[in-house]
């Protein structure tokens, strides 16, 4: 059916949510009740005007430069998010499990850190072996004995799910060194209040924008004790990194100083950095820099993004780094499956939020299975990122599916294979029609004298019908995400 202007008219009604989880529909027709007020007012749009709302939101990401940054492309490298303007929504009971899980997973990887590099109790008790740990890629001997503040090392983590045709929540993977996405969370919300303002005026949708105050509350209780006003800053690799924006967006929303690895020095013992008055100390460093660059005194010395002599000031407890140096070992996709024992081993407890089934390809067995099962398997590198290093075996081709079980024979230490999920689908807008696209979600959560969720995440979204990949890099966009209130 079209307008009289040739567009066609998007309608709801004959929405197919297929076989799948759709996060609106339980059926053909029958709408979830808590979509019901949200799917009133898209009704009662004039035709062609929910396009041209869409339109003029992606403008606006376009004008306040919401961008991000894909290496090696021949397209260019800085790209707008793409955004969808029908939102994902989440019920107030179904978050509150879900922020329970992520509470119990983030204080375990907290135990699991600082045991590492500690007593090593969950190495020695036989629960992970000792050569999976000492051969990851984020494993850094030089982080041995270190002391973080509280004892707290992974103050911001960025946790990836996703929902199976059942409606059951698993976690995908675990972002513990430097994640991204919260700056698209944040303006997403602010698009959509201008865009649905009588939506938001008549569902109670739990607010975002105070992540920036939590964030700044959660570094400062990191600075030393008896500091009257300490210094924190924003440490980016600088303009040509793909999150700049969002280093740049959370140091003026913090209202801190963003700082490239030239601005900061080592004098007098402390950190410092360079202003137009002289050097000033610097107390905490929020950094978007992975260890390796940090410091070219002990880590790679070829850097020119980090601060020779920070990791000994870091040591000392002089400066305080989030996340701690060292995190990056629980972002490993194989130690990911020894989550659940984590929980177990530090806390006594079960699993409230299950991983994702794992298959351990250092494991002769769980190999053998693995390559003769590959057509229905995920296969996924465990230290890349961004959709890269994987092959989803339902969609590669047999020449494919050879080659890269040539890879994981070379390495197996390397791979993990996960069944291929039956992702859950939002109701999308691509081009004039709606359709059900796959979506995961990457909540936030801060450590500081508490553990706290930030309600929602962000949504990304395969903006290509049937696709699985939601990474922005690989065509992905986003949804804003609202959680509702009790």
């Amino acid at each position: 059916m079209l307008s009289s202007s040739g567009e066609r008219i998007v309608e709801l009604d004959n929405y197919d949510p297929g076989d799948f989880y759709d996060e609106w529909f339980i059926a053909r027709g029958q709408p979830r009740p808590f979509i019901e007020p949200l799917l009133r007012r898209v009704r009662s749009l004039p035709e062609g005007e929910l396009k041209r709302r869409q339109t003029t939101a992606q403008q606006v990401m376009f004008n306040i430069g919401a961008t991000f940054t894909v290496y090696g492309s021949e397209e260019g490298t800085e790209r707008i998010m793409p955004f969808d303007i029908l939102p994902r929504v989440i019920p107030a009971q179904e978050w509150r499990q879900l922020e329970q899980g992520l509470k119990q997973r983030i204080q375990a990887l907290n135990c699991f850190i600082a045991d590492v590099y500690g007593q090593q109790k969950i190495i020695n008790d036989g629960v992970i072996p000792r050569e999976l740990i000492e051969s990851a890629k984020g494993y850094l001997r030089a982080c041995h004995d270190l002391k973080p503040p509280a004892g707290i090392w992974c103050h911001i983590t960025g946790t990836d799910l996703v929902r199976d045709r059942d409606g059951t929540w698993y976690v995908l993977e675990d972002n513990l060194r430097c994640p991204s996405g919260i700056s698209y969370v944040l303006e997403n919300r602010r698009v959509m209040k201008s865009t649905f303002p009588l939506v938001f005026k008549e569902l109670d949708i739990q607010p975002v924008d105070e992540y920036a105050s939590h964030l700044l509350e959660t570094l400062l209780n990191l600075a030393p004790p008896g500091l009257p006003d300490a210094t924190v800053v924003v440490l980016t690799p600088g303009m040509y990194n793909s999150a700049y924006f969002e280093h740049s967006f959370l140091a003026q929303q913090m209202g801190v100083t963003l700082v490239e690895g030239r601005d900061l020095v080592v004098a007098d013992g402390y950190l410092q950095m360079r202003t137009t008055k002289g050097l000033k100390r610097v107390d905490v460093v929020y950094r978007r820099i992975d260890d390796d660059f940090i410091d070219p005194a002990v880590f790679r010395s070829d850097s020119m993004l980090g601060v020779a002599g920070l990791t000994e000031v870091y040591r000392q407890g002089r400066v305080a780094i989030a996340n701690a140096l060292g995190t990056g070992v629980a972002d490993d996709k194989v130690i990911y499956a020894y989550v659940p024992q984590m929980i177990r081993y530090y806390l006594g407890e079960e699993l409230r939020l299950p991983n994702v089934p794992t298959y351990l390809c250092w494991e002769p067995q769980q190999l053998d299975y693995v390559l003769h099962h590959l057509d229905e398997l995920v296969v996924k590198s465990a230290n890349e990122s961004g959709g890269y290093g994987m092959l989803i075996g339902t969609q590669a081709t047999a020449s494919e599916r050879a080659e890269f079980a040539e890879r994981v024979k070379a390495n197996p230490r390397n791979y993990i294979a996960q069944p291929t999920l039956s992702l859950s689908r939002v109701p999308t807008l691509l081009g004039d029609e709606i359709v059900g696209c796959h979506v995961d979600l990457r909540p936030y959560i801060l450590y500081g004298k508490e553990i706290y969720v930030h309600p929602g995440g962000l949504t990304r979204v395969a903006m290509k019908p049937g696709s699985l990949v939601v990474n922005s890099s690989q065509g992905g966009g986003s949804k804003d995400t609202w959680v509702l209130s009790e």
